[in-house]
């Protein structure tokens, strides 16, 4: 541009999110996960005895809303990465004492909170549910042709539905 050469950046933060060549979003995911054990920090602080529901009401609003922030863009995909995300749950809720010392599942029983592992694949279902029956506008969203088979050649494990 008018003879100067553009500056090489090797990341970049646009709405919040960080970028990198790969799109491994390494740096997005370090960042979310520091500013949620703060948070954690922050409720361990000024809640010493909390209560169930207290703990949810707070680990919805002011956790797991940073963990869901623009999830469908830097959606995790290695293992490492989606293991460090469930190891904030895991830690988060320890923090109630009657709780701490049964498993991680019986905790999530207990407080009613899916995995986030769930909750990813859930979006990822509801998204391909709307799509399928039409409920975008489709002069903002891709078009996918859909097929509606008969009953006679269902190859699709028990769908009707086939997206091309």
């Amino acid at each position: 541009m008018n003879s100067k050469l553009l500056e090489e950046v090797t990341e970049i933060k646009d709405l919040g999110v960080y970028y990198d060549p790969l799109l491994l979003f390494d740096k997005h995911i370090c960042e979310k996960v520091k500013k949620v054990y703060m948070m954690l920090g922050i409720i361990k602080r000024n809640f010493i005895h909390i209560s169930r529901n207290c703990f949810v009401t707070l680990y919805k609003s002011l956790v797991r809303s940073h963990l869901k922030y623009a999830n469908s863009v830097w959606y995790p995909k290695r293992k490492s990465d989606i293991d460090k995300l469930e190891r904030v749950q895991k830690r988060a809720t320890k923090l109630i004492p009657e709780l701490s010392k049964i498993s991680y599942t019986d905790r999530l029983k207990a407080l009613n909170l899916p995995t986030l592992k769930y909750r990813r694949h859930r979006g990822d279902m509801i998204e391909l549910f709307k799509i399928i029956k039409g409920i975008y506008d489709y002069t903002t969203v891709p078009h996918f042709d859909i097929i509606k088979l008969s009953e006679d050649s269902i190859r699709t494990r028990g769908n009707r539905y086939r997206l091309l």
